[in-house]
Formats: C-alpha cells, structure tokens, sequence
C-alpha cells in the first residue's frame, strides 16, 4: 500500500476502506507520510468529502494512534465540550469551571487556533504561568485533584490529530466536514470523556456557513459518539457576528472572568448557560431545564464557578490572582476607541473579517508555528441591532503596532453594516441535536 494511490484514489472520488484510513492515519503519525502527502491528501478529502463510514474510519484511526484514557477509576462520568470553531468564543473558559463547580469533573483536551476561528488554549496561555502542555499523568492528576483539566493534545493521545490539526489550518482545509468531525471526536474519544456536549456554531463566523451544514456535522458527530457507547449532544449556535464582546486572546479572558462575577455580555452568558445546561441533563444531575438552569445560576452568584477557575488555573501552573487582578495579563501599546462614522442600526458585524482582522493584527497564525501577541484584538461596544449616533463609541481596538492598527480600524469599520431601520434580531440558538 503506497500513500500516493490513497491520495489518488480520494482525488478522484473513490471512497477509502477502513484499512487504507489506517495505513494513512499509522504512516502520518509515525512520520512516514511527509507533510506535503499529508496536505495532499487533506486537500483530496475537502474536495470530494467522506461518507460516514470513512469519516467513523477517520475518527477511530486518529483516536487510537496513541493512548485512549479510561477515566473511570477517577470518576464514574466526566463531561466535556467541544467547539466547532467561531470568533469571540470564549465559552470553555466560563462552562468548565462552571458545570465543575457543581461536582461534575470535566476534562477536556483542546485546540489552538485554526484561520479565524481563535484556540482555547491561545487564550489560556494569555494568564501567565498557564501550563496547556500537560503529560498524560498530569491531565489525569489535575483531573482527579480539581475536577477540571483543559490540557493540549499530549504526544500519548490522538498524535495524528494533532499532525493533521496544525497543518490544515495552514494548507486551506480546515472547513472540510468529516476532518472537522473526525478532529473533534478523536480528541473527544481519545480523553475518554464519557459525556459530551457539541457546540456547532453556524453563519458567517463559523466553518458551518449553512444550517444544513451545521446539522449534518452535529448529527455526524452525535452518531459518531452514540457508535462508540458516548453520550453525546450537540447545540447549533449562531454565528453571523462575533459572540460576546471581546475578540483577543486576553481580551477573551477578561471577559470570560467578568462573566464568571455575573457582568457579562448578555448574548455570551445566555450561550454558556444553554451549553451548559445540556451537560448537566446528559449527566442527569437535573431533573429538567428549569433545574439545571437554577442549579447553574446559584453556582455563579454564590462565587462557586469563579472559585473553581481559579483553582483549576493555579492547578495548571497559572496566577490565579489574575481573577482579581486582570491587569495581570497582557496589556496592549496603543489601545484606541472607535465611534460610529454615522447614525442608523447596526444590521450587520461580519465576524469573519472581524477574527481574520485579529489574525492579522498577531492574535491568530498565518502558518504553522507563528508566534501568538495575546494581548491585540478588539472590544465592541454595540451589536447587531443596536442604535448609534454619529460620534458613539462603536470598538476598542489593541495593537501593537501603528500601521497593523490603522489596517485593522478600516477593516473592522468596513466590516459593520449599517442600516436605517432595525434589522430582525439574530438567533443565539438554532437547534439541539440529541
């Protein structure tokens, strides 16, 4: 079996037996397959897709190219939750601790940025100290001492994932749906989590741009996991504007802290609680919506959440004081508000533009191994719907450099749509999938 007639038979339509997946998956992770194969093949895939026996394939090969954790001698049921990738979406960050805080562990291994879609973990290593590279036995440590871990792929669990992961955010791939599927469900077997919530995100900001897309993706994933005994539920979330107000790795995490004190954006505190509701029905630590939702609520207000985060930052080697100390974090040269250039409605924020502006401001890669500024982006004051007047402050913009700020100021500008009536209001919320 040769890597090139794989490549081949994928660019020509053909669909990949369960051992042809395999020999790939082995021959990329033990570096067999050169990267240029690889991207090949990767690219042969986002243009004539996978059924979803390839796709299961994909998922169970990448899955089991290392370690595949069992946690139950930790806990009898650990939660996690998986993004599909969107801009301004900090929800790990607020839903971890949060559904932690209830006595249920969460572990959860994550991702870095891809396009202009931001990482979990490019927004953790904003609070200094953070540790995202953990070994396995640090996970499991971490896991067992706080009930809640968010760890990077270890070299022991899903390695192919992450050999495939770094190069399609570079070779134009990322969008592909059985590599986005498989990607996220290999990880998610991999940690050996045996409850998972799915968040899809759908619209302009999202790899999903459709509906239709977005649901086929979360009834892949959910079947995916119903195939391997996980529980498993998927929330299709909007995505046509960026969510919540920040856009920046730090930015990010100031805001996610400031929703953890009850001070949110009110479109990001209603994401995190639908998220994290659906962890808590999957575990049957509620009797109905009603109930989770009270139980969540009680746990922001009384400081147990942020109690939490702080103790699962300290416990992967953060400054925990950043909870009360954000300036603590890294701070921005030239910090700059901008207003509105006229009066009317904001009907649109195209959210794509915006996470690309912040990747080219240094937030986000342009290729593999760029280094991360953590402390550029952008702050919106007004939203979608929202009535401004000439002159009213419309975002905050932190740079580090003068001509990347000025670039990323008329590119944000260009990419708010104004309109003289209000715009119908955009859904937080399309479907969930179980």
């Amino acid at each position: 079996m040769k890597a090139v007639d794989i490549i081949i038979k994928k660019r020509d339509g053909g669909v990949l037996t369960r051992e042809e997946i395999e020999f790939f998956v082995q021959g990329l992770t033990r570096g067999e397959i050169p990267d240029y194969q690889v991207a090949a093949w990767a690219m042969a895939v986002y243009w004539r897709g996978m059924n979803a026996d390839e796709t299961t394939a994909l998922t169970l090969a990448m899955a089991h190219s290392g370690q595949v954790l069992d946690l139950t001698p930790i806990a009898p049921r650990v939660l996690d939750k998986h993004s599909s990738g969107g801009v301004g979406d900090k929800t790990t960050l607020v839903v971890a601790p949060l559904v932690a805080s209830l006595g249920l562990p969460v572990g959860k291994m994550s991702g870095r940025g891809l396009s202009f879609s931001g990482g979990t973990l490019d927004k953790l290593e904003s609070i200094p100290g953070f540790r995202a590279d953990l070994t396995t036995q640090e996970f499991l440590t971490q896991l067992q001492r706080h009930g809640i871990v968010v760890s990077g792929q270890t070299h022991d669990l899903a390695p192919a994932d992450g050999k495939l992961y770094a190069l399609r955010d570079v070779t134009g791939t990322v969008s592909s749906l059985p590599l986005i599927a498989s990607s996220i469900m290999s990880k998610k077997i991999a940690a050996g989590a045996q409850i998972i919530v799915l968040d899809v995100k759908v619209g302009r900001g999202a790899f999903m741009k459709t509906q239709a897309q977005a649901t086929a993706l979360a009834e892949l994933m959910v079947r995916i996991g119903h195939n391997v005994g996980r529980k498993v539920a998927a929330v299709i979330s909007d995505m046509n504007q960026p969510l919540g107000n920040a856009v920046g790795n730090a930015l990010e995490v100031i805001e996610a802290v400031e929703t953890l004190k009850e001070r949110g954006p009110a479109d990001f505190v209603e994401h995190c609680l639908q998220v994290a509701t659906q962890m808590v029905l999957l575990a049957d630590a509620a009797r109905d919506e009603d109930d989770a939702r009270t139980q969540l609520n009680a746990a922001l207000s009384d400081g147990r959440a942020l109690q939490k985060f702080g103790a699962w930052i300290a416990g992967q080697g953060g400054d925990a004081r950043v909870v009360e100390d954000l300036t603590l974090l890294p701070r921005a040269a030239i910090i700059e508000t901008v207003t509105a250039p006229r009066e009317g409605f904001i009907a649109a924020i195209d959210a794509q533009e915006v996470g690309l502006t912040v990747v080219d401001l240094g937030g986000g890669r342009v290729k593999k191994g760029d280094p991360i500024d953590h402390a550029v982006g952008v702050v919106f004051h007004r939203k979608v719907g929202a009535r401004v007047a000439r002159g009213e402050p419309l975002f905050t913009l932190h740079a580090n450099d003068r001509a990347k700020g000025d670039a990323a100021k008329a590119r944000l500008l260009a990419a708010i749509e104004f309109s003289n009536a209000a715009p119908a209001p955009l859904p937080l919320i399309h479907r969930i999938v179980r």
